[in-house]
């Protein structure tokens, strides 16, 4: 063979191997983007498959497992259940058994015997509320539930409960006892120890801020820091709100001149408000931050200061 055929062949031999080369990388590619089309159309589990695998072939991926599942029942407060018993019990006599209160306490504890009152010996029942519960051994509980009357007297019940392993059923074991209401508690010393002056910056603008939130007498957000929302009372409670006493954590909040931007202060506002039936007298904690020579409020104590303050 003539020396110059034998070149001709030897060059042309690398190019159709890189030729081939080249159109199996080709196939790949279109191999690749079939899969990823195929996947998005499949939806979002298979296009996460298919862009975490290889160009060639996509590897399975094993399935989540699933979370699992809390199986310990939490104890379930009978508070509620002892409240609806006693209140029926109370509005029941055992003359009228077949009643609708008599009935709905029966169904809470049938053993137990109905009251059997004196005409007109006991003044009317106006409310009951459930004040304290304590969870015994063996799905015990004992239920601390105050009864309010007409004539302002307060009697306060033992209602004993059972509960189920569950937590889903309850059962009244046995007659209420009068039992003798909570405590009163020690009340810790109060930290608002600093006396804020009636005629400053800090008193102004608390005196504004309340007044807007309370009366609706133009906007409360205009003096709230900045990022701060506040939920806005609707309609507006009151008509006239005036501020008494203020009272600081901090001593900066003495101070005659806004202080540095940033500073921060708590404050206790005592004050009064006003509406068509009178006037209630209010208190608020507060906790303002200083910007550009003012005060801005930065949380309102009542929790409903949201998104950049302290609640």
């Amino acid at each position: 063979m003539p020396l110059g055929k034998k070149a001709s062949r030897s060059e042309a031999a690398p190019a159709i191997a890189a030729g081939v080369e080249l159109e199996k990388m080709r196939r790949r590619v279109r191999l690749s983007r079939l899969a990823l089309f195929t996947s998005i159309a499949a939806g979002p589990v298979a296009l996460a498959v298919a862009v975490t695998s290889g160009s060639a072939t996509a590897a399975a991926t094993a399935p989540d497992k699933p979370a699992p599942m809390r199986t310990t029942p939490v104890a379930a407060d009978p508070a509620g259940c002892a409240q609806v018993f006693l209140d029926a019990w109370l509005r029941s006599s055992a003359d009228e058994a077949d009643s609708a209160q008599a009935r709905l306490a029966q169904s809470f504890a049938p053993d137990v015997a109905l009251p059997d009152p004196a005409a007109g010996a006991q003044a009317r029942l106006r409310s009951v509320t459930a004040v304290r519960s304590v969870q015994r051994e063996g799905g015990a509980w004992t239920v601390t539930v105050a009864a309010q009357y007409a004539d302002s007297t307060a009697r306060y019940f033992a209602v004993p409960v059972a509960a189920d392993t569950r937590g889903t059923s309850f059962a009244v074991t046995g007659a209420p006892g009068v039992v003798a209401g909570p405590a009163r508690a020690a009340v810790p010393k109060s930290p608002y120890t600093v006396s804020v002056p009636s005629h400053g910056a800090l008193t102004a603008a608390v005196s504004e801020f309340l007044g807007a939130y309370l009366t609706g007498t133009g906007e409360a957000d205009r003096y709230l820091t900045p990022g701060v929302k506040l939920t806005p009372l609707s309609p507006a409670p009151y008509t006239t709100v005036a501020v008494g006493e203020v009272s600081a954590i901090e001593e900066v909040a003495t101070a005659g001149p806004v202080p540095a931007d940033g500073t921060k202060v708590r404050v206790r506002v005592q004050g009064e408000a006003r509406d068509d039936t009178g006037r209630w007298p209010l208190a608020y904690e507060l906790t303002l931050t200083s910007r550009s020579g003012r005060w801005d409020v930065a949380a309102l104590e009542s929790g409903i200061v949201q998104g950049g303050g302290a609640r």
